[in-house]
C-alpha cells in the first residue's frame, strides 16, 4: 500500500497576482507596446520573414519580466 500521509496531497499554490500587480502590468504593457512594435517591424525587415513573435507577445513578455522586479524591491 502507498503511504499518503508522508507528503502533501496538492501542489503548493504560487503567488497570487493581485489588483496592484495587474495595474502595473497593464501600464508597463502599454508603454512597451510601441517599442515592441518598432523592434518587430525592424526584425521583419532584416530577416524577411513573418515567422517571428509579434509585437503583442513581445510587449507581454517585457511586462511579464519587469513587473515582478518592481514587486521584489
Amino acid at each position: 500500500m502507498t503511504d499518503m500521509t508522508s507528503g502533501p496531497l496538492h501542489k503548493p499554490a504560487g503567488r497570487r497576482r493581485g489588483t496592484e500587480f495587474w495595474v502595473y502590468f497593464t501600464l508597463i504593457f502599454f508603454v512597451a507596446l510601441p517599442s515592441a512594435s518598432f523592434r518587430w517591424g525592424r526584425d521583419v525587415i532584416r530577416k524577411r520573414t513573418l515567422n517571428l513573435r509579434g509585437p503583442m507577445a513581445r510587449a507581454w513578455a517585457e511586462a511579464d519580466r519587469l513587473t515582478p522586479i518592481i514587486f521584489s524591491v
